[in-house]
C-alpha cells in the first residue's frame, strides 16, 4: 500500500499567540502510510510576530514554508495561496488558532483517501472553553450540536482534508469549506465526517464576540444558499431537532439556558439574512475575535 502524501495548509493573521504550538501540533503527529510533506502558512498582513515565529520554526523544520501576503485579502485569497503552491494532491486545512487534540487525529482524518471515491473529510472540534458560564455553555452546545447534526449528515468545518481537483475561491466571499466540498460533490465524490479525528478550538468569551462571529458564519452559509442554491444541514430544522435532543446526552438537559442559545443564534441568523439580502459585504475580510485567541 503507497504512502499518501499530504500538504498542511495554514491561513494566518496576527497569530502569534498559537500559531507555534499549531505547526508543532502538526509535527507531532504519529503517521502511518501517510506522509506531511510540506506545510504551507500564507500570513495575510500580519504585524505583529507570526511571521518571525513561522520563520524561526522553518529552521527547525525544513517542511515549513512561509507565504507573505503584504496586505490583509481575506482567508479565501490566502487559502487560494498556498492552493497555488502546494505539492500534493491531498490538503489539509487547519486552522492557525486550532491544535490537534490527539497524536493521530491527522492520521484518521487522511485515512478514508484510499478509498477513490472520497473527496473530503472533516474532524470533530472539540472546544476548551467552560461550559459552566453562560457563553462557554453557549459555544459546547453549539460544537456538540455539530458534532451529532454530523454524524446525521457530514457537516464539516474547522478540520478538513481534501483532494484538489482545481477549485480556487471566490475572493469577495467568506465560505471555503463549503465551495470546496460543494464542487467535489458535484465532480462525483463523497463526503466523510471523522469524529474520532480531534481539533482543538476555543470560542469566544463574551456575548458580543459570540454574536459577531455567529453572524459572521451564518453570512457564509445564507450566501451559500442564495448564490449557489446549496444547503447547508445546519439550516435543516429537522437535523438540528435531533441534533439537539443528542446533544442533552453529553450536556445535561438544561432548558433555561439551551432556550438562551437557541434565542441568541435565531437572533443572529435574522441579522446575517436580513444582510445577505439587502445586499451588504459578503464578509470575505472579517473582524478578528480575539478572545478566541486564548487556546
Amino acid at each position: 500500500m503507497s504512502d499518501i502524501e499530504v500538504t498542511v495548509g495554514i491561513c494566518a493573521y496576527n497569530e502569534e499567540q498559537i500559531i507555534e504550538r499549531a505547526i508543532r501540533s502538526v509535527f507531532s503527529q504519529k503517521l502511518s502510510g501517510i506522509i506531511v510533506k510540506e506545510v504551507l502558512v500564507v500570513s495575510s498582513g500580519s504585524t505583529d510576530g507570526t511571521d518571525g515565529i513561522v520563520t524561526r520554526l522553518s529552521e527547525e523544520f525544513p517542511e515549513l514554508r512561509l507565504f507573505r501576503q503584504e496586505k490583509r485579502e481575506g482567508k479565501n485569497s490566502a487559502i487560494n495561496c498556498y492552493l497555488d503552491n502546494k505539492t500534493c494532491g491531498i490538503v489539509v486545512m487547519l486552522n492557525a488558532d486550532n491544535v490537534f487534540g490527539t497524536d493521530d487525529s491527522l492520521q484518521k482524518l487522511v485515512e478514508p483517501f484510499r478509498d477513490p471515491k472520497v473527496g473530503i473529510t472533516g474532524g470533530r472540534p472539540v472546544p476548551t472553553n467552560d461550559k459552566r458560564d453562560r457563553i462557554g455553555f453557549a459555544v459546547q452546545m453549539m460544537w456538540h450540536m455539530h458534532h451529532e447534526l454530523a454524524l446525521l449528515h457530514p457537516k464539516i468545518g474547522e478540520l478538513i482534508a481534501f483532494r484538489d481537483i482545481g477549485t480556487r475561491l471566490p475572493t469577495d466571499m467568506q465560505s471555503d469549506e463549503d465551495i470546496i466540498r460543494m464542487r467535489l460533490e458535484q465532480a462525483g465524490y463523497v463526503c466523510v465526517y471523522v469524529g474520532d479525528s480531534i481539533i482543538l478550538n476555543r470560542g469566544p468569551e463574551t456575548l458580543e464576540d459570540f454574536m459577531k462571529q455567529r453572524i459572521r458564519v451564518n453570512i457564509g452559509e445564507y450566501t451559500m444558499k442564495k448564490t449557489y442554491g446549496y444547503s447547508i444541514p445546519t439550516w435543516n430544522t429537522r437535523y438540528l431537532l435531533r441534533a439537539l435532543v443528542d446533544s442533552i446526552h453529553e450536556l445535561g438537559f438544561h432548558p433555561v439556558r439551551m432556550l438562551d442559545v437557541a434565542l441568541i443564534e435565531h437572533k443572529c441568523r435574522r441579522i446575517a439574512k436580513k444582510h445577505v439580502e439587502s445586499g451588504k459585504d459578503n464578509m470575505s475580510v472579517w473582524d478578528r475575535v480575539d478572545s478566541t485567541k486564548k487556546l
